[in-house]
């Protein structure tokens, strides 16, 4: 098991190392501008070898944000209140100013999300994140169509409301300025989800005991 834990973590690093290099460069130099055998180089391993832990070029990037596709289910299962337990983590994350909610102005961070919103490939690649965000909420809230359309609505809502924040931030306003009106936002979004989503407390619920009788 420590062996495995060893290898576990070596694989871990090398998907870091490999995305840390690869942002760097395109940073640098522009996505588009630099090819992936340029950044299996600069990381010391071969093409094919990037491939196996990297499919597509744009994964080189959101390597960053995956570890983001299931919080959102793992927030709501079992909650007694799924909107209300996604909008106290939303608040507490621009509290921290967590770069996922926008309002964070950390050059690189500003750096990043200029990269990832600024280049087309890298957005309609952003898509499979958030649909797989979207199918693993669908899940923890019931997994019907109900459920679907509520976890539409919620990944929707947290993404809109990070992008407002990134915008205006990346036009030149201070986090300071920007964080009153940013927890302004969501609270008023997210009171229209609870608004809109009535019951969704007993599903999550459900949905969670169905999950634990499984294991």
């Amino acid at each position: 098991m420590e062996e495995m834990g060893l290898r576990e973590r070596k694989k871990r690093r090398m998907y870091q190392d490999v995305s840390d290099t690869a942002v760097r460069l395109f940073l640098e130099r522009g996505f588009d501008a630099v090819s992936v055998a340029e950044v299996a180089a600069a990381a010391g391993i071969s093409k094919p070898t990037l491939f196996r832990y990297f499919p597509a070029k744009e994964d080189l990037v959101l390597h960053r944000i995956a570890d983001h596709e299931t919080e959102a289910a793992r927030i709501v299962a079992g909650a007694a209140d799924p909107v209300d337990a996604l909008r106290r983590h939303f608040l507490a994350g621009l509290e921290r100013r967590d770069p996922v909610t926008g309002l964070n102005d950390h050059p690189q961070v500003l750096a990043f999300h200029t990269l990832l919103y600024g280049t087309p490939a890298l957005v309609a690649r952003a898509y499979g994140h958030q649909e797989r965000a979207e199918a693993a909420l669908a899940e923890a809230l019931g997994g019907d169509l109900d459920a679907r359309l509520a976890a539409g609505q919620i990944v929707a809502v947290q993404r809109i409301l990070a992008l407002d924040n990134w915008r205006r931030i990346a036009a030149g306003e201070s986090v300071e300025r920007v964080a009153p009106d940013a927890v302004r936002a969501a609270e008023r979004a997210f009171g229209r989800l609870a608004a809109g989503l009535p019951g969704l407390g007993g599903r999550a619920a459900a949905a969670g005991g169905r999950v634990r009788e499984t294991r």
